[in-house]
């Protein structure tokens, strides 16, 4: 009876989420209103890098009928909260603490905040190991009782469980990864860069830019446990150094993108099995480009009509690509400066209306209006100073 029923909630709760606005991309927020309206405003939360000017996570507040933001306040002192992940009833955020030495040991740590409903400021509820030193980023499941990590710089990937008051209980499970890729420079071990839950939160995705590989594990938010699933990876080019994914709206593909080589490769995803087929791989570059160049983030559209991915260096741009919803296939649409150096991150808001780049060595965040019938973007006029930005999530005030 019970294996029963934890099946039935396995199946009725990531719907449950989906239906009050919570599939999109790992860590945005829901878009819609209690009404089902899109809001008419954010609050939008950067994780930064603290060591130059940042000290933590920051807040701003968005105006979604006009793209305009205010002026960034500190919403909490925190150790390079560099990946920001919310919980699916928005009252918890989680973050990664992008460090190598944490109570003495050489791992990460990731930190749980509640979020204060009247001023939108985060309150630390507490800290707990991440498992493995220079944690990058972080998901937590649809039912909002697991959080997932990937160490880049211990090689590993780890969940942690959700106490009922959101706090974060000890370390639940692990995987520890081993070898080496083409690139000795950049791949001489394993580097996990992320970790997704799948759409129907019963597997999970992980990039390793190290290994050329993504990995997929079983997902049991029970037992807030991962495991190796019977397909346990897809592969990618060799040296090509796979960051960050994003799930098609459908649930059928997967965009990885790729971000030594600078391309995206399209696979189709089997969401009962958990198994990745790749059907295309197409660059994120102009054609002809031969500047300094790496990928960053990566993002579906909510319509589930577009894709976007950032480029870093000498592109300094947003590549944006049209999806066949049918093939899974892309198409390049456009290049689109971000008006500064280095987009780590970027976010779209649920209703699909904005993108916010983050351009992490100009220290500002830049508006741009998404075309609803062509995907291209358009600089808003809106340029916000922020310290180092990495990561933007929104949450419906």
């Amino acid at each position: 009876m019970l294996k029963r029923t934890r099946a039935i909630l396995g199946m009725v709760l990531p719907l449950v989420w989906c239906a009050l606005g919570g599939c999109q991309h790992q860590g945005q927020g829901g878009g819609a209103t209690a009404s089902g309206e899109p809001a008419n405003a954010y609050s939008v939360y950067v994780g930064t890098f603290t060591g130059k000017t940042s000290k933590g996570i920051y807040l701003l507040h968005m105006d979604a009928t006009t793209g305009q933001l205010s002026r960034p306040e500190l919403a909490a002192i925190a150790d390079s909260p560099s990946f920001l992940a919310l919980h699916p009833n928005h009252k918890f955020i989680y973050s990664v603490n992008e460090i190598d030495q944490f109570n003495g040991n050489r791992t990460g740590s990731l930190s749980s905040f509640a979020v204060e409903s009247s001023s939108g400021k985060l309150k630390l509820l507490n800290q707990q190991s991440s498992g493995g030193p220079g944690p990058t980023h972080l998901c937590i499941d649809a039912t909002g009782r697991v959080v997932l990590v990937a160490n880049y710089a211990g090689g590993s990937v780890a969940s942690v469980p959700v106490r009922a008051d959101g706090a974060l209980d000890e370390l639940a499970s692990i995987d520890q990864r081993w070898g080496t890729g083409a690139d000795k420079s950049r791949q001489e071990g394993p580097h996990a860069h992320c970790i997704y839950c799948d759409p129907n939160n019963r597997f999970a995705l992980s990039c390793d830019l190290g290994l050329d590989k993504v990995f997929v594990y079983r997902l049991d938010p029970v037992h807030g446990t991962i495991s190796p699933n019977n397909s346990p990876f897809a592969t990618v080019a060799p040296g090509s150094g796979p960051r960050h994914l994003a799930f098609g709206k459908s649930g059928r593909f997967v965009y990885v993108n790729n971000e030594m080589a600078c391309t995206v490769t399209a696979f189709a995803y089997d969401p009962d099995h958990g198994r990745l087929s790749e059907i295309q791989t197409i660059s994120t570059l102009p054609q002809g480009f031969t500047g300094d160049k790496s990928t960053a983030e990566i993002m579906v559209h909510p319509s589930g009509k577009f894709l976007y991915v950032s480029n870093r260096g000498s592109a300094n741009s947003i590549a944006v690509f049209r999806i066949d919803r049918q093939t899974g296939r892309l198409t390049l649409v456009d290049h689109t400066s971000t008006q500064g150096r280095t987009p780590r991150g970027f976010g779209i808001d649920p209703a699909g209306r904005w993108l916010l780049a983050a351009n992490q060595d100009t220290d500002n965040i830049v508006v741009f209006r998404i075309d609803p019938q062509t995907g291209r973007l358009t600089p808003a006029g809106v340029d916000v100073q922020v310290p180092t930005p990495v990561c933007v999530i929104f949450v419906p005030q």
